[in-house]
């Protein structure tokens, strides 16, 4: 049945070349930890990509529970913790993945700098990177006031802070994350929505072209 389905999808889509593209390339011999241990090095980037998955899909199954507002979003998360089946788990992952996952791209950063990867001809793709990196805390620091406990408020009024202390900008930025002239029902709102929507979206497009240079770029080798 699979097949046929399959079949089915690639006479209209013609989907074979795309997948044997990707199935029929081929690893460097220095990226293969079965031929040198040093190659380990070079799995952060796609230990990070994995950890991105998780956090992904377990974001999915916890906007489903969620109540992004100041009344609710705490009991909400309480609820999940203590009412739904493996709710417990799958936001501890959520939660754990957000800082591991910052520890695997810092890692991987260090990589790609020590190799002297960031050369020509790959300069455009360590900016995608680091815009990555950035997109990576953005989504740390707007999930973290989510739970609406006191450790998150009291946390997001210092983030705040740190945005409006920025040169000239700084007030505007804080003013449009905040929402009001505190932190309230308006900067939940607002977070909720950079979290799940904007930087989710702008992660997806960087990715995407990430991983296209990479494939015509190929791996970078060792310094």
């Amino acid at each position: 049945m699979f097949k046929n389905v399959y079949n089915w999808i690639d006479e209209r889509l013609d989907i074979t070349p795309i997948w044997r593209d990707v199935a029929d390339h081929e690893v460097p011999e220095h990226v293969n930890p079965a031929h040198h241990f040093s190659a380990f090095v070079y799995c952060f980037g796609g230990l990070t990509f994995f950890i991105t998955v998780i956090q992904i899909l377990s974001g999915m199954f916890l906007t489903m529970y969620y109540v992004p507002d100041i009344i609710n979003a705490y009991a909400s998360v309480e609820y999940l913790q203590t009412q739904v089946a493996f709710g417990q788990i799958v936001r501890g992952m959520h939660h754990w993945g957000a800082s591991l996952v910052i520890v695997m791209m810092f890692l991987h950063t260090l990589r790609v700098f020590f190799t002297g990867s960031y050369k020509a001809p790959r300069e455009m793709n360590w900016v995608v990177g680091m815009l990555i990196f950035f997109v990576m805390i953005g989504l740390g620091l707007t999930g973290y006031l989510l739970p609406w406990d006191n450790k998150a408020y009291f946390a997001t009024k210092v983030t705040l802070e740190i945005a409006n202390s920025v040169p000239v900008l700084g007030p505007v930025i804080k003013e449009l994350l905040q929402g009001g002239t505190i932190v309230g029902a308006e900067t939940l709102t607002r977070f909720f929505a950079i979290h799940v929507f904007f930087l989710p979206a702008v992660l997806l497009i960087l990715l995407v072209g990430h991983f296209i240079m990479i494939r015509r770029q190929g791996i970078s080798g060792p310094l």
